[in-house]
Order: structure tokens, then C-alpha cells, then sequence
């Protein structure tokens, strides 16, 4: 159906048929505004759950996202079925709290970011590729081939991740290596989360000690395991890997996982992902008398 000043569209296939299509938009030089039709929904939730929508890029984030309608409707029939004018202190405390830690949903819905680093040639673009599972970063046995960081978004298993591959740390004299790893520091400080890769076949010492010693809250793998073992990852707390072969993925995927609450969740669940929500809980948490403005939000 088209108009003098636009299109209206009407999409099929699912939220990646939708998302490319934006893509396509985007890349035209259209602006886009990730705004649902509000009037269709039956109430303030439902409302914000349609407006979300354009943000859940996997079927994982869609299905938990759709669910939450139902999720707080089952949890306000089993709270008014037990009587909670004065329901039961603990267990509201225990179920309400539990809402406010699960941050699931949220970070299924904002693209987390996270950022590979290490020194030189140990396989972080080896490794990037195959967690987007594409060959975007260009690889070769050479120090430095990275030249600046390279962002791509990765479907880990339902989680939609900004997954930031950097140039390799180290010193040196090559001026557009220095100002490429000077740039990619902003990247790596903004990130969720830092996958720190050593190389199995070089002892931790230099830059891979140095490395250990600036980002000590990293999780860490120790990568090239299927040709040499200079490194013992279980003394370093490190996955081992061999990103070339893709032996090891499955343990850092979960790994991502648990780290932003998205291992095994169950989409059923009522859940928060905005900070009006997360208020709204806080009240009710903080005092029983405000459950009922959880049923009208």
C-alpha cells in the first residue's frame, strides 16, 4: 500500500526478516525509530512488550519478550489465589527479588558488548569468525594483520552479543598499529564483558603476563591447546581452546551465557527490561501495600 509521502510494509518470516529489511533502510539513508503500534495493546505491559519488539534480534529474546503478558498475569492470579492483601513477607521477598537480579531479558534485548583481547597472533579473529560464524576478520600467521577493532553481531545460542575483535596489545614502532590499538582502548573499556586469548604454546611471560595483569576480571582462554601445551589453563582458571579447529566453543558459548543470565533460562518467566519496571518491582518489595501497581503498570 503505498502514499505520496511513504510505504506501508508488511513483513513476514520472522524478526531476522524484519531486522534486514531495517538493515536495507538504514544502509538507503532512511532513519530508523523502533516504534510499535501502541493502540494495540490491552494494557500499559502489553504496550511496552510491542515496543520492545524491533530490539529482540533472536527467536530466544521474541519468545521471552512475547511471554511476559502472561508471565505477570500468572504471577497476580497465584499472589491474589494466597490471599495477598498480606502475602506470605518471605516469599514475596524471595520471588520479587528474584525478578530484580534476573537481568535475562534485558540483556537479550540491548545487545551487550563484548570485546576479544590479547596479545598479537594468538587467534582472536580465528576465534571472532568462528563465534559469528563468518569470516569477517581477516587472519593469517602475521603479528599486527588486525589493524583496528572489527564489530559484529553474534547469535550465541539466542543471545545477540557485539562481539568486538582488537588488534593485538603490544608495543610497538608501527604508527598506524599504535593509533589502532590507542582507539580500540576505548572499545574495550565500554564492553560487558572481555574474553582475554592467550596462546598455549608460549610461556606466560611478557605481554601475556602483562595482559593477565591489566584486566584481571576477564575471562580467559587459552587458545592454540591442539598444538602445543606451554600453558596449563586449569592453573591460569582458563578455558583451553583450539579456535582454529573449533574445539572448545560450546564451553565458552556457555560461558556468555551465564555471564549475562541466558544459560538454560525458561522465556515463561515474568521478567523487567526497563527501569520503570525494575522501580515498580523495588516498591512492591520494599512495601506489600504497592503489589497492586504491579497488575497496572
Amino acid at each position: 500500500l503505498t502514499a505520496p509521502d511513504g510505504a506501508d510494509i508488511n513483513l513476514h518470516g520472522g524478526p531476522w526478516v524484519v531486522r534486514s529489511v531495517l538493515d536495507l533502510c538504514a544502509a538507503a539513508g532512511f532513519t530508523i525509530e523502533a516504534r510499535a503500534d501502541l493502540s494495540d495493546g490491552g494494557d500499559s505491559l502489553e504496550r511496552q512488550m510491542l515496543a520492545a519488539i524491533p530490539s529482540a534480534r533472536t527467536e530466544l529474546a521474541l519468545r521471552a519478550l512475547l511471554a511476559q503478558p502472561d508471565a505477570w498475569a500468572a504471577l497476580r492470579d497465584e499472589v491474589l489465589r494466597d490471599d495477598v492483601v498480606r502475602w506470605d513477607d518471605d516469599r514475596r521477598r524471595a520471588r520479587l527479588g528474584a525478578i530484580l537480579a534476573d537481568r535475562a531479558l534485558e540483556n537479550l534485548l540491548r545487545l551487550p558488548q563484548v570485546a576479544i583481547v590479547g596479545p598479537p597472533n594468538v587467534g582472536k579473529s580465528t576465534l571472532a569468525n568462528q563465534l559469528v560464524a563468518a569470516e569477517r576478520s581477516i587472519t593469517a600467521d602475521l603479528p599486527g594483520t588486525t589493524r583496528d577493532w572489527v564489530g559484529e553481531v553474534a547469535d550465541i545460542d539466542g543471545l545477540a552479543v557485539l562481539l568486538v575483535d582488537t588488534p593485538g596489545l603490544r608495543c610497538t614502532d608501527d604508527a598506524v598499529e599504535r593509533q589502532a590499538i590507542a582507539h580500540s582502548a576505548v572499545k574495550i573499556g565500554g564492553s560487558d564483558l572481555l574474553l582475554l586469548v592467550l596462546d598455549g604454546t608460549r610461556p606466560l611471560a611478557g605481554e601475556q603476563q602483562a595482559l593477565l595483569d591489566r584486566f584481571p576480571g576477564a575471562a580467559r582462554l587459552v587458545n592454540k591447546m591442539d598444538v602445543g601445551r606451554a600453558l596449563d589453563p586449569s592453573v591460569l582458571r582458563a578455558l583451553p581452546i583450539a579456535a582454529r579447529l573449533g574445539a572448545g566453543l560450546d564451553a565458552v558459548r556457555r560461558m556468555i551465557l551465564r555471564h549475562f543470565g541466558c544459560w538454560e533460562i525458561d522465556p515463561t518467566l515474568p521478567r523487567c527490561w526497563t527501569d520503570r519496571q525494575r522501580a515498580l518491582v523495588q516498591s512492591a518489595l520494599d512495601d506489600p501495600t504497592h503489589l497492586s501497581r504491579l497488575w497496572s503498570r
